[in-house]
């Protein structure tokens, strides 16, 4: 397999009158360059899908964890640029914003490179259970959002990557999520980095084995007033009054649409587009008109700039939803995004569980993983494209990592890994698991201490691994090699 390469050829059967022609002598139409980078990505998909089923069926092969050098060089530039292809030949501002973010900071360039990171673990632990896997786990993709009611809660909330996948991915993703944020944003030494490690995966083990034995999964929550003291502090920190929230951030001074700025780019004219996307998704989700959000009447549309980190540079839009009070205190705003597929897809061992593709993919991970989840939370289609919605609201917002001290590091950990088990046990209540998942996973988990230690261990090399590619991708990105992508000329 020929690391990160896409391929572009030229042709010499050419008919007399000059233009190409296919085998069956039919004129054969140019592809434009989006079909082009979409076609040299599901190329490289299938091969390491291809990848995936041999090392799980036992075969030794060459993989991208163990090139050094040059070779790891080549393989870490080659898998960013295929990973933002359609970012960097629509010559988006959002990319090289990203590459700029990803390599002032270690820790930004761990979330903003989750294929880089499966590559290495491509058909590992097909022998442990699978759930609804969230794929990209680390400290700031826990937080505080809205429930189906709009109440504030806590747990997972970026389901961008999910898919279905051995429950060791998350910890092992969040693990060392975990380690790098603890070393670079709480500037914790390595012991006590272990430390850290060590409590996010028992408290993952240890709500699960409550979970084996009482099967409370569906009715959990942690909300203002059951959570543990380091999150109720997120709570009263996260929230904020919504009309303070609308003038403060979002409005224009007639209160009637987004006001421009740097961030917000309003597109009045596509009202109609996002109008209609909005009654698909109350028809597509089963409701017509909560009382909350009035006639469901869009006010106004904007494009979303600067958001997100692996995101960052695909198109993001504002709709703002006129409340019932109709006089702009109670309006809400959801999000659409467009979808792409998971970081994940085709590296995972091969399973019979599928979560479906793109937008409906992380829907149907969001309704697995958040069982009193926004009604927002969608799939629709705008102009052809996937896109996935979400409301935003005033007191959706994670922890400030800089704030945590070692004692508040532990207990954090402790609790996502706990919010994380809640997610995964509801994999056969909610979603396509077909057996009892949690006594799965408190068996294959035994002994305690080597499961725990594996992890920690495994956390501890992939950071220094990946300390070592940040490097090699500063120097890349310095000599210009993200303002194009991969090809072979022949």
């Amino acid at each position: 397999m020929t690391q990160g390469k896409t391929t572009t050829r030229k042709t010499d059967n050419r008919s007399r009158g000059g233009r190409a022609k296919t085998e069956s002598g039919s004129s054969k139409k140019e592809e434009s360059p989006e079909i082009k980078t979409v076609r040299k990505a599901q190329g490289r998909v299938e091969a390491f899908r291809e990848l995936s089923t041999r090392i799980s069926a036992g075969e030794a092969v060459t993989l991208p964890v163990q090139l050094t050098g040059q070779a790891r060089r080549e393989h870490v530039r080659s898998t960013l640029r295929e990973d933002h292809a359609t970012r960097i030949e629509e010559q988006s501002s959002g990319a090289k914003d990203k590459f700029d973010e990803l390599s002032g900071n270690f820790f930004k360039f761990f979330r903003g490179t989750a294929l880089l990171f499966y590559r290495d673990m491509v058909g590992q632990d097909a022998s442990m259970p699978t759930v609804m896997a969230l794929g990209d786990v680390h400290p700031t993709n826990f937080g505080v959002m809205p429930d189906k009611n709009g109440a504030p809660i806590f747990g997972v909330n970026d389901f961008d990557e999910v898919v279905y996948a051995p429950f060791t991915w998350d910890l092992k993703r969040g693990a060392t999520g975990f380690w790098i944020a603890a070393r670079e944003e709480g500037e914790l030494s390595r012991k006590k980095r272990r430390k850290v490690v060590t409590k996010f995966v028992q408290g993952y083990l240890a709500a699960m084995e409550n979970y084996a034995k009482n099967a409370t999964e569906k009715n959990d929550a942690y909300r203002m007033d059951n959570s543990p003291k380091v999150i109720r502090r997120l709570f009263q920190e996260a929230w904020e009054d919504r009309e303070e929230w609308l003038w403060d951030d979002y409005l224009k001074p007639s209160g009637e649409g987004f006001r421009p700025n740097d961030e917000l780019q309003p597109l009045s004219d596509e009202i109609e587009t996002f109008q209609k996307a909005v009654n698909t998704l109350a028809r597509r989700k089963g409701f017509s008109k909560p009382d909350r959000a009035g006639e469901l009447r869009v006010k106004d549309v904007c494009v979303r700039h600067g958001q997100g980190t692996a995101s960052l540079g695909l198109p993001r839009y504002y709709v703002l939803i006129e409340g019932p009070s109709k006089n702009a205190t109670d309006d809400i705003i959801i999000e659409f995004k467009r979808a792409r597929r998971s970081a994940l897809e085709g590296l995972t061992p091969p399973t019979e569980f599928t979560a479906g593709d793109k937008a409906d993919r992380i829907v149907h991970g969001q309704r697995v993983q958040l069982a009193h989840g926004d009604i927002f939370y969608g799939a629709v289609e705008i102009d052809g494209d996937s896109f996935m919605s979400r409301e935003r609201a005033p007191f959706r917002d994670d922890i400030d990592l800089d704030d945590l001290s070692y004692s508040t590091w532990k207990d954090y950990a402790e609790v996502c890994g706990a919010a994380l088990a809640q997610s995964h046990a509801l994999s056969d209540d909610l979603g396509k698991i077909d057996y009892d998942l949690e006594p799965s996973i408190v068996e294959a988990a035994r002994p305690r201490k080597l499961f725990v230690n594996d992890i920690m261990r495994f956390a501890e090399e992939a950071a220094d691994r990946l300390k070592a590619d940040h490097k090699l991708f500063c120097e890349d990105h310095a000599d210009g090699a993200f303002d194009t992508i991969d090809k072979v000329y022949r």
